[in-house]
């Protein structure tokens, strides 16, 4: 082994991490444990969510929910939890199509004035 190899060998690496990053964003970003019990505080609180499957390169389901800009990795099996998933969705879906009816109407409302 020549020691004049080291540098090169260490970019080399560096560039091969570095790579790896890229194609991989998520690699170090998985849940490695999950809590079971939830508080119901916690989950009034929450601003997202997201599913990780226990594919590819995280090897546990869990539920992801993004509080004030932290992360709690809980049980997707949990009965709060699902509970909690449904209404998000169901609120996030009325709010979009109340939206666009408000904006519909501000515009109608615009075009009567003009006339």
């Amino acid at each position: 082994f020549n020691p004049s190899y080291v540098p090169l060998i260490s970019v080399l690496f560096l560039m091969l991490l570095l790579l790896f990053l890229a194609l991989f964003p998520g690699a170090f970003d998985c849940c490695t444990k999950i809590s079971d019990e939830i508080p119901k505080g916690i989950l009034r609180r929450v601003e997202r969510f997201e599913i990780q499957k226990a594919d590819g390169l995280c090897h546990l389901e869990a539920v992801i929910l993004h509080i004030k800009g932290k992360k709690f990795c809980v049980n997707p099996w949990n009965r709060k939890v699902k509970k909690m998933m449904k209404k998000m969705k169901h609120k996030i879906h009325r709010s979009k199509s109340h939206v666009r009816k408000q904006r519909r109407t501000r515009i109608t409302k615009q075009k009567e004035q003009k006339q």
